[in-house]
């Protein structure tokens, strides 16, 4: 009897301490955004482009410059026809095309993108509208936080 009684509160105690009896609700299953970045993905008509970790750097000159990934996950190639940024064409240099799992990376060390608008008309802390129209997927809209040029943002130029 005594060895059922120890097994019986070995097995209760596991469970309690490791955190199963916190339910469905549990903080550490909730997921949070853990970068200013706006993500979005278009799935629809057969198609997979993530939109990672979207936001727009205000530069010292007033100038808006384009941070984050896009990435193709379907077999057949698309390509970013243009992007409107605060509702102002921007200007889209370096890759566009959209090949399977190769992705689009505006700024950072490893960046073969970059989309500029000359005058952001819009402040660092504010959120804006980013557009991209893709030639397969059609348009996809987010809203990007603006974040000034220090810190991770420092080196982003227009």
């Amino acid at each position: 009897m005594r060895r059922v009684l120890t097994a019986f509160l070995i097995a209760l105690l596991t469970i309690s301490l490791s955190g199963c009896g916190a339910g469905l609700n549990a903080s550490t299953r909730n997921i949070t955004q853990v970068t200013d970045g706006a993500e979005a993905t278009i799935t629809t008509d057969g198609n997979n482009i993530k939109v990672v970790n979207l936001l727009v750097v205000e530069t010292a000159e007033g100038a808006g410059v384009l941070v984050g990934t896009l990435v193709n996950s379907k077999d057949q190639e698309d390509a970013l026809l243009g992007m409107a940024i605060n509702g102002q064409v921007a200007t889209v240099t370096g890759t566009n095309a959209l090949a399977k799992n190769t992705p689009v990376i505006f700024e950072g060390p490893s960046a073969n993108a970059k989309a500029v608008v000359l005058v952001l008309g819009a402040k660092a802390g504010q959120s804006i509208q980013v557009s991209m129209f893709f030639a397969r997927a059609g348009q996809v809209t987010v809203q990007a936080l603006i974040r000034d040029q220090r810190d991770d943002y420092a080196g982003i130029t227009a």
